[in-house]
């Protein structure tokens, strides 16, 4: 009988409403662990355009995060932190557009993290030319929540200021780490 390999580096990503820390804590974590981090494609991509974005590409933005996640994962020591992953293109595109391409969707019921952190909406906003709705933090948190309820998936909410949230995040990947099974 064929057994399932599972993956020697624990992954981890990080999601939650604009402006709720999640880049500063995928940086403390890296840095924790002593590891790499996968950022948030879509920031680069959008950036590079000299137009507004589609929906189109936001295919091509949830494909080149798992390219740049299995790259990373490659170099990664125990730990992969993943400042996003396809929750959050999907809860975009369906806000944006009411509509998620079938493939993103796709990827991301069949992608396996071994836990994800749910960013709160108790830190201030910062202004930044790529962020939209200040005042829907409320509203994206409870969407990401619903998101990872649906997808049955382990997560934690994360709240406080950074040391507290790297606190929190830490105990439960040191736990996952320690995991034997």
């Amino acid at each position: 009988m064929d057994t399932i390999k599972r993956p020697l580096v624990k992954r981890v990503a990080i999601v939650g409403p604009e402006c709720t820390g999640k880049t500063a804590l995928s940086i403390a974590l890296a840095d924790y662990y002593q590891t790499v981090w996968v950022p948030e494609v879509a920031r680069t991509y959008i950036e590079g355009l000299t137009r507004p974005y589609q929906q189109d590409d936001l295919f091509f933005i949830a494909q080149a995060q798992l390219q740049a996640e299995e790259k990373l994962a490659k170099q990664a020591n125990r730990v992969l932190i993943c400042d996003t992953n396809l929750i959050v293109i999907k809860v975009w595109s369906e806000f944006k557009y009411r509509s998620c391409d079938n493939r993103i969707t796709e990827w991301l019921t069949n992608r396996h993290y071994d836990h994800h952190f749910l960013t709160d909406i108790d830190v201030p906003w910062e202004d930044d030319p790529q962020r939209e709705h200040p005042d829907k933090r409320d509203y994206f948190f409870e969407v990401y929540r619903n998101e990872l309820l649906k997808l049955k998936v382990p997560f934690t909410k994360l709240s406080g200021p950074l040391k507290e949230r790297l606190h929190t995040a830490s105990t439960v990947i040191d736990s996952l780490l320690s995991d034997k099974d």
